[in-house]
């Protein structure tokens, strides 16, 4: 009975810690995302690759290739109190990066839903 109980109380904290982290990786709309870097400045980073990003990017993005070997060093050199604001194409980038900003301490991660398909779409524009 306490190998249950204890297995239960365990189970518990772990969907607890595994909720409030999704919670704070905050996944917003292209008109949310638009107003909100216009709102709290903070750090805007684009994910994609170096072609991708001088294809077209939202104006005022830093380029961060989550696939270079160097990312976790360079997302590193941000400010970790400050909000950052991350996107990629399409989603499946930005929320790996995501993922690993909070692993590393960042506080406030807002994230593009649908990345720049889903802002181009919106009729938000690239530079």
């Amino acid at each position: 009975m306490k190998k249950a109980l204890y297995l239960f109380a365990i189970t518990l904290i772990f969907m607890s810690c595994q909720a409030q982290q999704k919670k704070e990786v905050k996944l917003v709309s292209p008109e949310q995302f638009s107003q909100e870097i216009v709102k709290d400045k903070g750090q805007l980073i684009d994910v994609r690759t170096p072609n991708e990003y001088s294809a077209g990017h939202i104006e005022g993005a830093q380029n961060i290739n989550l696939h270079d070997d160097s990312f976790t060093v360079q997302i590193n050199k941000l400010d970790k109190k400050q909000t950052v604001y991350v996107y990629c194409k399409a989603g499946r980038r930005s929320a790996e990066a995501s993922s690993v900003l909070k692993q590393n301490g960042f506080k406030n991660v807002v994230e593009l839903d649908g990345g720049t398909d889903a802002w181009t779409a919106a009729g938000k524009p690239l530079k």
